[in-house]
């Protein structure tokens, strides 16, 4: 998979659908993205091969989601309007 996360194994299925299903669902338009992370945030790293240069709620990287502090509640994505708007800038 090209989820690249060292703590996934610890996190709930659940958790892990939330990215899997992410990174599937562009796969299967044809965009291959991959992901790294910093406990709590989740960046993208490249997309279609090409490494994202931009910051975006984050100094080290753009911030696709985060993992919250509390155990109870579901991580989430940072703002879907701009992750689509980097996935398009990197797949012209």
């Amino acid at each position: 998979m090209n989820v690249i996360i060292e703590f996934i194994k610890h996190t709930p299925k659940s958790d892990q659908a939330f990215l899997d299903k992410f990174v599937n669902r562009l796969k299967k338009i044809g965009i291959d993205v991959k992901l790294a992370a910093n406990y709590p945030w989740i960046y993208i790293t490249h997309i279609n091969g090409k490494k994202v240069t931009e910051l975006f709620k984050a100094n080290h990287g753009f911030t696709v989601a985060w993992f919250p502090a509390n155990i109870n509640h579901k991580p989430c994505f940072s703002d879907i309007t701009e992750i689509f708007k980097l996935i398009r800038k990197y797949c012209q």
